[in-house]
């Protein structure tokens, strides 16, 4: 998806510069904004996201969510791909469709180079009950490493999905989109490049937060509704009344890193 960041950053900027600023007593606990508090207090692992940068990444959810039919105030989450970003931003979508920045924390996306490793996917993906979740085991592979991370930690499932295969002839191939803790030990530290085989590392604490928030559960919830019981939901669960249903991913292609950016890994 290509872009002149500077320029796109200057026309989103001017609508949305107002939608990232806080309220503060009453106002925001009377809507989406009060989970900022909460972030903070859990995740462990957070970027300090410029104001003029939330507007941007707040403008690219817009656009990209502008033809879709959502009448409720909810969630978004929206990681930028770039190898000179690779970082997660969370918005509360207000009903007036404003685009309200949460907060940010590095991820890993896909690392083309080697066989079986794809480039992430770009585009708008639904948060689905037809593509259940499920929870680590925590066992090791054979080189000691727990893939998705310790066990009980959830795995956000988005479906089958085309990828560019990232060796050989290139190409597409279905990938199983996840988002996912990783090794605590020995790859965790590297969130905030580029490693993965094509799907969206993030860290323990995040992945904590948007469990037992249900940051991206709208579908899960309108499913508990109806009856149906469903396992993968942790049963401390304390869920936000403006769950969203979408995952969005973009690439900025910087051509340089933004200070407030994870520095690179090895």
């Amino acid at each position: 998806m290509a872009m002149d960041t500077a320029r796109s950053m200057k026309k989103w900027s001017a609508g949305l510069l107002l939608a990232v600023f806080l309220p503060t007593g009453v106002q925001a606990q009377q809507d989406g904004r009060a989970l900022v508090a909460t972030f903070t207090a859990e995740v462990d692992r957070r970027l300090e996201v410029p104001a003029a940068e939330q507007a941007y990444y707040g403008g690219l959810a817009a656009k990209l969510l502008e033809d879709r039919n959502m009448p409720d105030a909810q969630y978004v989450v929206l990681v930028d791909r770039s190898k000179l970003v690779q970082a997660l931003l969370i918005f509360w979508m207000s009903p007036e469709r404003v685009f309200h920045f949460i907060g940010a924390s590095p991820v890993s996306t896909g690392k083309p180079g080697r066989v079986d490793y794809f480039t992430t996917p770009l585009g708008v993906f639904p948060h689905l009950v037809s593509n259940m979740d499920f929870r680590a085991e925590g066992t090791r592979n054979e080189h000691g490493i727990r893939g998705y991370g310790r066990k009980g930690l959830r795995v956000f499932d988005f479906g089958w999905q085309n990828a560019h295969r990232g060796w050989g002839k290139g190409g597409e191939s279905a990938i199983r989109l996840q988002m996912h803790a990783t090794d605590a030990d020995f790859l965790e530290k590297r969130i905030g490049s580029a490693q993965s085989k094509g799907c969206i590392r993030i860290p323990a604490s995040l992945n904590v937060f948007l469990d037992q928030h249900g940051v991206l559960d709208g579908d899960y919830d309108a499913a508990l509704k109806e009856g149906r019981g469903l396992w993968v939901l942790s049963k401390t669960r304390q869920p936000t009344p403006w769950a969203g249903r979408f995952l969005l991913i973009v690439d900025s292609e910087r051509t340089t890193r933004p200070d407030w950016a994870p520095a690179p890994k090895p």
